[in-house]
């Protein structure tokens, strides 16, 4: 009787480069696995490929095919159930066990400052209906980052990416003293899981009020909200803006409905709690169960598209 062992998969690497920026992406979950300004780190990565395959942070990985979180691990739809890997609790996280950023895609360099990945998801991936085909643009022009992230299935099926970046902006020292700013004035109102309710709260209960830039201090390093973009927001400005300590500040523009604030409260070695923050920008978490929330169901009609761009300047640039 043979024993089956899972091998490790090969994993594709590229380097994209324009002036002062330099970008790292592998094949495994169409992963950004460093993004440099003039030498400094933008985002934290690990050094070896093969470490992606046994994180669990979703380290710089393209989540989904349903990013955060889906209560209980099921929805309705057309009158059908459809029951998905529990893979936190009972509940789905980022596409469950066999979700996008478990997967080895298609890397292919375009340009030095360009590449794309793909990678086809079957039907009844981790419980989805729908085969779907998911394409990834990253395209580096400095100083922006810019990720186009298309998706086209063959049925109707919940689609909603985020990109999980974990943003440093060049600190050893963590992102405690990060000043933050989001177009938001609202959160979702969670339960003890993380799972939302279906109430839309004032940002100022809790503290969590980014209108206006705010330092990440000790008392919100166990941040993890989604926060609602606010549906007036200036065209051409950005959702959010981050600063760090050394002047370096990172803005970004989004088309999603809201974002996933998350400050990295259990990161673990090799690096330590609040080294980096996420701003995952998608859907709303948990919507294909809350009727109220901005569905995420696409078709062959109306496929899926996101536009995320990611901008670093620094001294009176900033």
């Amino acid at each position: 009787m043979s024993v089956r062992r899972d091998i490790p998969p090969r994993i594709e690497a590229t380097v994209l480069n324009d002036g002062d920026m330099r970008v790292s992406l592998l094949s495994y979950g169409a992963t950004t696995q460093g993004w440099w300004y003039k030498g400094l780190p933008m985002i934290l990565g690990y050094e070896s490929p093969q470490d992606y395959v046994t994180d669990k942070s979703y380290m710089g990985a393209i989540v989904g095919r349903v990013a955060n979180r889906i209560g209980n691990a099921r929805f309705d739809m057309e009158n059908v159930r459809y029951e998905l890997d529990a893979n936190e609790g009972r509940n789905s996280l980022h596409g469950g066990w066999a979700g996008l950023s478990h997967q080895n895609w298609a890397l292919e360099k375009t340009a030095a400052n360009e590449a794309v990945l793909r990678h086809t998801s079957p039907e009844g991936a981790s419980g989805f209906p729908g085969e779907v085909r998911f394409e990834v643009r990253v395209k580096l022009e400095n100083p922006r980052l810019i990720y186009s992230i298309s998706a086209q299935p063959d049925r109707p099926t919940p689609i909603s990416i985020a990109q999980h970046n974990y943003y440093c902006l060049g600190s050893a020292t963590g992102i405690s003293g990060h000043s933050l700013r989001l177009a938001s004035h609202r959160v979702l109102e969670l339960d003890n899981q993380g799972i939302p309710s279906g109430k839309l709260d004032d940002a100022r209960k809790g503290g969590m009020d980014f209108s206006e830039p705010k330092a990440i201090s000790a008392t919100l390093t166990d941040l993890d909200n989604y926060f609602v973009f606010d549906p007036a927001r200036e065209n051409g400005l950005p959702v959010a803006d981050l600063t760090a300590p050394n002047g370096l500040k990172l803005s970004v523009w989004s088309d999603q409905a809201g974002a996933q604030v998350y400050s990295g409260a259990h990161l673990s070695e090799p690096f330590r709690k609040n080294a980096g923050v996420c701003i995952e920008p998608s859907g709303y978490p948990n919507a294909l169960n809350i009727p109220e929330f901005p569905s995420i169901i696409c078709s062959p009609e109306a496929p899926y598209a996101q536009t995320l761009i990611l901008e670093i300047c620094e001294g009176d640039e900033a």
